[in-house]
């Protein structure tokens, strides 16, 4: 198989466990997201991404972000 045809690929076996924690620009949110979360007191949040690149949580705290990671069997890491 090459390396540009699909496959199904099991995520766990090419990232194990590990997820992705970073800071998100807020100015990148869809305009829906930047005001629930500006309306909630939110100035900042944190996404969780898996090896693959798919966000699996949108938090606005980074402390949050990490438990939550680990309260799911996952190894979070801080990407900057």
């Amino acid at each position: 198989m090459s390396m540009t045809q699909s496959a199904d690929i099991d995520i766990e076996a090419v990232g194990g466990a590990l997820v992705y924690v970073r800071k998100v620009d807020m100015e990148e949110l869809p305009p829906a997201v930047r005001s629930e979360a500006r309306e909630g007191g939110l100035e900042q949040l944190y996404a969780l991404h898996r090896a693959d690149g798919e966000q699996v949580a949108l938090v606005g705290d980074r402390g949050l972000a990490f438990t939550i990671a680990r309260d799911n069997d996952l190894e979070p890491v801080s990407v900057h």
